[in-house]
């Protein structure tokens, strides 16, 4: 009997974990295969070959981009090198870019290791940038004053335990921001599972000086967010759900849910036409070859462009895909006067003539 219940157990625990694995692939997409969606004028970037996870461009065509991350699990080819924040002017004819210098002595540079940016610019003009930053794998926000001498001042840390897993973070103003912690647990074993289970546990927080308060939650890896141009609503994607949500933002700073968006492709960091409102969004079409990295099979690279997503009908484009030849691991896409910026999660970054 002892035996037979023994048996009884182990059939049910490995039916379990093979219906796990079936979603656990799924969510992964881990067979999707992409078909090559080329632009033309575009080409590599020089200077980063480290990654370029998030970039954030000024209205007057500077871009921040953030380069070296290293994140459990992921692949990183600077792994013995502190990240740097880059900036590029998007301007010129053949724009380079340039590491930012760092002043403030109670910054660690050695540990720096950026992941999201996002910048606030004051009524003066004074433009912040707030970087999230995983120090010995750790997570906390930057707060930095970019100064015109191409130099961050670095103002204070911000730490908090509702922040113990950041990924993105838009800012609202310049110690205010929503920010995505894209896993519950902090332990790496505990973390491993969640991912594996699909816990969805994974939650979003307003962070003010006075406030800090949990503010949607449910998501399985809650990834990229950033707002409309009005300020009206807050946009959030769900790598592993392969969603796109729009929230309703409040004069309280609450969050509403009004609709989700359904997508075949693991969607990451998302910028926002400040324009037109456009949404652009770097994807990755194969999970598991982001999370299993084999430099035989690389990443593969995607870009999406959603326009009128507020309508009952939002149209989805995608503009570039790419089998990991030249650009492995897209993770987000931003436009600027006919001229898109692509960034990756390790990996290169590419600029094309749109």
């Amino acid at each position: 009997m002892a035996k037979l219940m023994l048996l009884t157990l182990l059939g049910l625990g490995l039916a379990l974990f093979r219906d796990h694995r079936v979603s656990y692939q799924t969510r992964l997409n881990a067979f999707q295969e992409i078909t090559p969606v080329e632009l033309p004028n575009c080409n590599l970037v020089k200077g980063i070959e480290t990654g370029s996870e998030d970039l954030e461009i000024l209205p007057n065509g500077l871009a921040f981009i953030s380069s070296g991350l290293k994140y459990p699990g992921i692949k990183s080819f600077a792994s013995d090198q502190p990240g740097k924040i880059l900036l590029m002017d998007l301007n010129g004819e053949d724009p380079t870019v340039l590491e930012l210098r760092v002043i403030g002595s109670n910054f660690d540079q050695s540990s720096f290791n950026p992941h999201g940016i996002s910048t606030f610019t004051d009524e003066d003009n004074t433009v912040y940038l707030l970087v999230v930053n995983h120090p010995d794998f750790k997570s906390t926000v930057e707060l930095f004053k970019f100064q015109e001498e191409k130099s961050l001042l670095h103002l204070k840390t911000i730490k908090h335990k509702l922040l113990p897993n950041l990924n993105d973070i838009v800012a609202v103003g310049p110690e205010h921001f929503y920010a995505t912690n894209d896993h519950y647990f902090v332990d790496p074993y505990l973390r491993s599972w969640e991912l594996y289970l699909g816990l969805a546990w994974s939650y979003v927080v307003y962070y003010s000086p006075n406030e800090v308060r949990v503010m949607a939650d449910g998501f399985d890896l809650a990834n990229g967010i950033n707002i409309s141009p009005d300020g009206k609503y807050v946009y959030i994607s769900e790598l592993l759900a392969h969603k796109i949500h729009v929230y309703e933002k409040h004069a309280n700073w609450t969050l509403t849910p009004l609709k989700s968006l359904d997508l075949n492709t693991l969607v990451d960091t998302i910028s926002v036409d400040p324009v037109t409102g456009d949404l652009w969004v770097g994807c990755h079409p194969n999970g598991m070859k982001i999370f299993f990295y084999d430099p035989e099979n690389p990443p593969t690279s995607e870009m999406i462009r959603i326009q009128d997503i507020l309508t009952e009908e939002p149209k989805v484009t995608q503009v570039y895909a790419e089998n990991g030849t030249m650009l492995q691991g897209s993770a987000v896409a931003s436009v600027y006067k006919g001229k898109l910026l692509v960034g990756t999660v390790f990996h290169r970054a590419l600029y094309c003539e749109l």
